[in-house]
């Protein structure tokens, strides 16, 4: 059985590290990068199928070559057999279809895998596109919102159970015949239920860390001409997405206003205590410091 997975680099939100430009704009080359966090999900359910049925998996992502870091982080921190990195300068600026079209021609060069795996959408897009419109470009079934899933790799299906929004939440159970295209839901929570299945999970993990110390002996690097795919049809020629307009986003002062108290002085204590009474949750009135100096 063969699975792949697809994961994309997103800015690292993390302990202030994003760069902006003058103008509010993100700095893509000065923000540090990390896998995208809902592509975990689509990694944790691909291991599943690994670890239960056997197989090959696959991470790839399209991007530039940067990129490498966050295919040897899923690499890492969950699974994979061989990693995927589609780069290119004609793929640059690339909108979610052009993205879609780009990763479906490298899925279709790889042959085709019984399952392809994908997050639910990203942190610094938030469309939810490039999973269903990649799966669009391979004709594939698709199923959404994936909370748990099994195989039968006898029959080659996949019964799944997904999250449907509404009034409610309710789990709808659906099946599929491979090949098949599966988007985790960040709900998804992988099931193993006999100890050889975790003993197989403990293995994996340990022999992925293992080779994610030397990734690029596991790493190909595709450009568009290694996957077949016209320039005009990629990148920001082949995006039809229109942005109208960006709003910078307003940069926080680099300074703040502080005023500095002496512990030991009980007036300037006794003014940082009724500045701090009102935003206490239930305080009320004014306090009066009292005491010995």
């Amino acid at each position: 059985m063969h699975t792949v997975v697809l994961t994309k680099g997103v800015p690292d939100f993390r302990e202030g590290q994003v760069s902006f430009d003058e103008n509010g704009h993100l700095e893509r080359g000065k923000t540090p990068t990390v896998m995208n966090p809902n592509d975990q999900f689509a990694l944790e359910a691909a291991l599943q199928t690994r670890v239960r049925h056997g197989g090959h998996v696959t991470l790839m992502s399209m991007g530039p070559p940067g990129y490498k870091d966050v295919l040897r982080e899923g690499m890492a921190s969950v699974y994979a057999d061989d990693l995927y990195l589609i780069s290119d300068r004609e793929m640059a600026a690339a909108d979610t279809w052009a993205t879609s079209i780009t990763l479906s021609a490298a899925i279709e060069k790889l042959g085709t895998p019984d399952l392809v795996f994908a997050g639910f959408k990203t942190a610094d897009g938030e469309t939810g596109h490039t999973g269903p419109q990649t799966c669009w470009c391979l004709d594939m079934p698709i199923i959404t919102h994936v909370v748990s899933l099994d195989v039968d790799e006898e029959a080659g299906t996949l019964r799944a159970k997904r999250l449907v929004e509404g009034d409610i939440e309710e789990i709808e159970t659906v099946e599929a015949s491979f090949p098949a295209f599966v988007v985790a839901d960040p709900e998804f929570v992988p099931s193993y239920r006999s100890a050889s299945h975790r003993l197989t999970l403990k293995d994996l993990r340990a022999e992925t860390r293992e080779r994610a110390e030397n990734f690029e002996d596991h790493l190909t690097i595709w450009d568009h001409a290694d996957i077949n795919v016209d320039p005009d049809y990629i990148g920001l020629d082949g995006s039809p997405t229109i942005v109208s307009s960006v709003d910078p986003i307003p940069k926080a002062p680099a300074e703040r206003e502080a005023t500095m108290v002496s512990p030991t002085s009980r007036e300037e204590m006794t003014e940082v205590l009724e500045a701090m009474q009102p935003l206490a949750a239930g305080a009320t009135g004014t306090a009066e410091a009292t005491g010995d100096d």
